[in-house]
């Protein structure tokens, strides 16, 4: 009696494992919507992926609207904009966030004050170095403004900006006033216009209920260190803007979480599965994933559950073998096979964007006219 109930055991136990093994069959993606972008870049060592990823956008930009392929420098646009966080930093004592992090309208910013340049006219790196890493520059500058702000007199020291000034330098470069491309000469903000950036048409959205619909606020998160306003609009009508933009050729930078055990960048799969014990398992393949409503995505973000961690750049729209849709999203994590799959692209679920997406930034003209008109009110 017991061998037979060890032998019923055994094949049930088999059967499960046939099961788990057939649900969990891995992903096989078909791209839907495949929108050109320049190739897949790292980082490095730094916290400047809002810089990578709206720079990406930016190069896409470009190419939609001139037909020119250009690689823009990320690092240009960082070097402006530290002078900005410290000033923040230091105007409000110190009682501010001061780090490597950043916004996509931060980007955005930089144009609209600075221009742009390509990469070959401002690296960020010293001869010796191929690699960005920011950690020693950024505890340096800290702990200056720290110095200026802690001062015994309490009377701010007017060298604060020309030394933080002279930091940046140090690590990145000075500053580019002017520069040759494609046998022209430009500035930065000649360059920028030439490219057709205006800044005035980008646009950013997100999907709370603690903030009114359909008007501008400014989204309370550690990395918004320059105050910008969102748009708020339903989380429906947040997926039907991604939607109707990457139809009609326009890609949008991603501001979201990726803390999750189910975003994976060595499976490149970010989804929400429906029994949160199963995180790891859906990486590997398709589950059931989680229905995702505004009031649980509101939720979530309130209980820190959802946080600002990281931007990213989508592309385009896939499907698995099973008809489920999935975004497109370039990161910027490099390609290397230990780290990331499909050449450094992640797949997201439509739930995974609609729980876990902070906030997109996109051209003006990628939005739906009944939205757009709802929030020009």
């Amino acid at each position: 009696m017991k061998k037979f109930t060890f032998s019923i055991i055994l094949v049930f136990a088999f059967a499960k494992a046939v099961l788990a093994q057939e649900t969990n069959a891995s992903y096989i993606f078909t791209d839907l919507i495949d929108l050109e972008t320049t190739p897949v870049i790292s980082q490095g060592n730094t916290g400047t992926c809002w810089s990578f990823s709206t720079s990406s956008f930016l190069e896409s930009e470009i190419t939609r609207i001139t037909g020119k392929k250009v690689d823009l420098s990320e690092m240009y646009t960082v070097r402006n904009t530290y002078p900005m966080k410290a000033e923040n930093y230091v105007m409000r004592q110190g009682k501010a966030q001061f780090s490597e992090g950043g916004l996509a309208h931060d980007v955005i910013n930089s144009v609209a004050r600075y221009g742009l340049v390509p990469l070959d006219a401002y690296t960020g790196l010293a001869p010796t170095e191929n690699t960005h890493n920011h950690a020693e520059m950024v505890a340096v500058i800290e702990a200056m403004l720290n110095t200026y702000i802690d001062n015994p007199g309490r009377r701010l020291s007017k060298k604060w900006k020309p030394a933080v000034n002279a930091v940046l330098d140090t690590y990145l470069g000075a500053q580019v006033t002017r520069f040759s491309f494609e046998n022209n000469e430009y500035t930065p903000k000649e360059f920028a216009k030439a490219m057709r950036i205006h800044p005035s048409e980008y646009i950013s959205l997100t999907s709370f209920t603690h903030a009114p619909r359909y008007s501008s606020f400014i989204l309370n998160i550690p990395d918004n260190f320059s105050n910008g306003s969102f748009y708020n609009v339903s989380l429906d009508e947040f997926i039907q803007s991604i939607d109707h933009a990457l139809e009609n050729g326009f890609t949008i930078t991603l501001d979201c979480d990726v803390s999750e055990l189910s975003f994976s960048s060595k499976q490149g799969v970010a989804v929400i599965p429906d029994q949160k014990e199963n995180a790891k398992l859906a990486v590997l393949g398709p589950e059931k994933e989680k229905v995702i409503t505004q009031q649980y995505r509101q939720d979530e973000f309130e209980n820190y559950n959802t946080t600002d961690d990281h931007l990213m750049h989508i592309t385009g729209k896939a499907k698995d073998q099973n008809g489920t849709v999935y975004y497109k999203v370039k990161n910027s994590w490099g390609t290397n096979p230990d780290r990331t799959a499909y050449d450094g692209y992640v797949y997201m679920s439509v739930s995974y964007i609609r729980l876990k997406a902070i906030s997109v930034l996109m051209h003006r003209d990628g939005l739906p006219k009944n939205i757009s008109k709802k929030i020009r009110k």
